[in-house]
């Protein structure tokens, strides 16, 4: 394969720049293009998986059938069998009439799956049937039909955390990905960061018809030393910003610095090591050990309280305790401990038991502390929408769910966020 080849196919398909990863993935893609061999795309988000399956396809036998991107995480989970295999009349309430499906439509081209790591289980199963037997059945339909299409898959997840989860099956992994095409971070791609600005900002300069920005040397030092967690998706939006925004076109540092979010907006990443992100069932168990910590604390304030006879002030982290462990009681009715505003230092009545053996007791106060696992999660999910000003893709990797998990999340709990 020669260099002319793929320099020329950069220029088809608009592509910018020369990272030695970034070549090898295109020459992976050329290479398998004309063979129907599987592909799965990996990366992260913002990184440019779309154009490998362009490029796959059109210089594949099946160039001149249909293309069809599907992006699985933006399909609700309910119409996504439909959309890719079609339906009945009357399979589901709003089928007035059958549909053909993206499989068969795109018969004898091409499939894009991007964010296949968000189907649901059930379309795992359907889709690994037509990648085995070239067969599907439409919903609500008996009836086999065979089609010639060809899967390229992309994802931004860890693939085999996925698996150990429970979130994605390990056989239609292995029939994905026969060929893996990894792309490398903007981060990874030093030399290529700043072509790309040069590229984007002639495109702006041509789309709003004003003069191109420029950056001075050490702007462009700080533009190679930022770390991109948008990548190439962030470069090209930050370069829009300040082509419109900027009356000078000559940008230094300090100035594109305050084009660039601060440093708490974004998880710090390190290269090299893959972003650690927990499942439904390990939050839960976060749940759980912070129910158990603040029941602790709850005993030894209870014991303080006993031992002083009363004269006891709260310091502020038994304050703390307090707030945090009855803001949520009165759920049925029963009388609050504490009010619901932070408490100051102060002294307090001891809470006593009603205990038979006990002979001087005075205060017995039913206190019934919400146990409920949902309403820690939605506290923790309602945080995380406060802190990421209800920006929820930033709120679900705050999180380490889905996007996808936390709108089913938010609408099953009504938040507002």
């Amino acid at each position: 394969m020669s260099t002319m080849s793929l320099q020329q196919i950069k220029q088809r398909f608009g592509i910018i720049g020369n990272a030695p990863q970034l070549n090898r993935a295109l020459e992976v893609a050329m290479q398998v293009a004309p063979t129907d061999i599987s592909v799965l795309v990996t990366g992260e988000s913002g990184t440019g998986k779309e154009i490998i399956p362009q490029v796959i396809h059109q210089l594949s036998t099946r160039k001149h059938n249909e293309y069809i991107a599907v992006n699985c995480g933006a399909i609700p989970e309910g119409t996504i069998d439909s959309e890719l295999f079609g339906h009945e009349k009357g399979s589901f309430t709003g089928a007035t009439g059958s549909r053909q499906g993206y499989f068969e439509v795109a018969d004898g081209g091409t499939i894009f799956l991007d964010e296949v790591a968000e189907l649901p289980m059930q379309t795992q199963v359907r889709l690994l049937r037509v990648l085995e037997t070239g067969e599907f059945i439409r919903v609500g339909s008996s009836k086999v039909i065979k089609t010639n299409v060809r899967v390229v898959a992309a994802t931004n997840e860890n693939m085999h955390r996925a698996i150990q989860s429970g979130k994605f099956r390990e056989d239609l992994l292995y029939r994905l990905s026969t060929v893996p095409i990894p792309l490398p971070p903007l981060r990874q791609r030093q030399e290529d960061i700043y072509l790309l600005f040069r590229k984007f900002a002639s495109d702006f300069a041509e789309k709003y018809r004003m003069p191109a920005v420029k950056l001075t040397p050490d702007a462009v030092e700080l533009l190679n030393a930022y770390h991109w967690p948008g990548n190439i998706r962030q470069l090209k939006n930050l370069v829009e910003q300040i082509s419109v925004i900027e009356q000078e076109r000559d940008i230094d540092g300090p100035r594109l610095q305050s084009y660039l979010p601060q440093a708490e907006e974004f998880f710090p990443a390190v290269v090299g090591v893959q972003e650690t992100k927990i499942d439904e069932r390990e939050l839960m168990y976060k749940f759980l050990f912070d129910m158990k910590n603040d029941l602790n604390e709850l005993k030894k304030l209870v014991v303080e309280l006993l031992n002083h006879q009363g004269d006891f002030n709260l310091s502020n982290d038994q304050a703390a305790v307090v707030n945090r462990l009855y803001h949520d009681l009165n759920h049925h009715g029963e009388q609050r401990i504490l009010p619901p505003a932070p408490i100051k230092t102060e002294t307090v009545k001891p809470v006593v038991f009603d205990d038979p053996d006990t002979e001087d007791y005075e205060i017995h106060e039913e206190v019934q502390e919400s146990l409920s696992l949902e309403d820690r999660e939605k506290e923790l999910i309602q945080k995380a929408l406060d802190k990421h000003r209800g920006r929820r893709k930033y709120a679900a990797e705050e999180l380490g769910i889905s996007e996808r998990t936390l709108y089913r999340k938010i609408k099953e709990y009504d938040i507002q966020g």
